[in-house]
């Protein structure tokens, strides 16, 4: 008997993630540990378990906008800095209309 994997992340930030991901049409959620979505096969965005620390694909002059913008860095994960990547502030995450 299989059991599905769930993800550590506090429910009501997924809930918040999938309110985003809802914004997109066509564009649905995957992943159970670490939500994610693509767009042919390429990742843009992402919710980081353990603590659902949020981190969105971005151009780079966009990432640039958006470091500055919301005093941030580009999203780090396992010790490694993904270069695409930006971490969203808490506060820029709950933004989602």
């Amino acid at each position: 008997m299989s059991t599905k994997k769930k993800s550590r992340i506090a429910p009501g930030k997924i809930a918040l993630y999938e309110k985003f991901v809802a914004t997109i049409p066509d564009i649905e959620r995957k992943g159970a540990d670490n939500p994610y979505t693509s767009v042919n096969g390429n990742m843009f965005s992402l919710l980081h378990s353990p603590d659902g620390r949020l981190a969105l694909r971005l151009p780079e002059n966009e990432r640039e906008k958006f470091v500055k913008r919301h005093k941030t860095a580009l999203f780090e994960a396992y010790e490694v800095v993904m270069k695409e990547y930006v971490a969203v502030p808490e506060a820029a995450s709950t933004e989602v209309s």
